[in-house]
């Protein structure tokens, strides 16, 4: 038998790394799709000319974010025994939000580093 607590951890640590796959997705459709587009270089602050130089680096990178929001919801669909792939993915976000934050921007600390430490904090408070 669970505890509430217990019970209210893994909903959140569920809810958590899904918004982060949800985001991934997201970010995966800005880079891949929208890149030149307003809403794309709005998001990423580029200008026209900047973005379709760097259009085909874009999409690369969208289609690396693809594969994490795919980690992420490939944990979650395994249930129980995906707890150390959804550890694995959300380690792999928060490596890339860090490395993002120090090379790019400051901006991607806390769109991709900070919740995916919040998710792991979450995991590990389920377990």
């Amino acid at each position: 038998m669970t505890s509430p607590f217990h019970d209210i951890a893994q909903v959140a640590a569920q809810v958590a790394v899904l918004l982060l796959a949800l985001l991934h997705v997201y970010i995966l459709v800005l880079e891949m799709f929208l890149w030149e587009r307003p809403q794309g270089r709005k998001a990423f602050g580029l200008t026209p000319e900047f973005a379709a130089a760097t259009k085909v680096l874009a999409a690369n990178q969208g289609l690396y974010n693809g594969f994490l929001a795919a980690g992420l919801f490939w944990g979650l669909w395994l249930g129980e025994a995906g707890r150390p792939v959804q550890v694995f993915f959300l380690l792999c976000v928060l490596v890339a939000g860090l490395y993002g934050a120090a090379t790019a921007s400051r901006r991607i600390l806390f769109v991709q580093a900070v919740p995916a430490t919040l998710a792991l904090a979450l995991v590990w408070l389920a377990r």
